[in-house]
């Protein structure tokens, strides 16, 4: 394996595009099930901003986790602290706190255990069948929320 530098983030209009696409796929429910719409407020602006996530349902929990860093729904949602999830016809009302590393760790490893890997992976230093210690060191480059508490309405 060669030791290549990890891959930065960027907000190209190819990704805001595919964005784009694939938040029409979820609005309708014709996704993934780990698909979501997560709407948080501005944290300037007030207006609410919308990005297309995958949730981890996983053995601990449930979590959101930002394999691209800290990116503008993460520090919206530090500041709120709640958001809404929304798939299909459902909109689930969350409130959040932020993982602490040895919490965020196994989180970010099971995050990679799965087909979402060969999109994120390359944002991790860690590869997918790295040890849990390897993700905890990485946990402050990737902010890992977990859900505590959970409405769901249907619209």
């Amino acid at each position: 394996m060669v030791n290549e530098p990890t891959k930065r983030f960027e907000a190209t209009r190819l990704r805001r595009v595919a964005d784009a696409v694939v938040s029409g796929f979820v609005k309708y429910g014709v996704c993934p099930p780990e698909m979501h719409l997560l709407t948080t407020r501005g944290r300037r602006s007030g207006f609410l901003r919308t990005t297309p996530v995958s949730v981890l349902d996983g053995e601990n929990g449930r979590y959101l986790v930002s394999p691209y860093g800290e990116v503008n729904w993460v520090r919206n949602l530090r500041k709120d602290g709640f958001a809404t999830l929304r798939r299909g016809g459902w909109i689930e009302l969350v409130s959040v706190r932020e993982a602490a590393p040895e919490e965020a760790g196994p989180a970010l490893r099971e995050y990679l255990d799965h087909g979402r890997a060969a999109i994120v992976a390359p944002y991790f230093d860690a590869p997918p069948e790295a040890p849990v210690e390897a993700f905890v060191a990485e946990a402050d480059r990737h902010p890992v929320f977990r859900i505590v508490r959970s409405t769901t309405i249907r619209i």
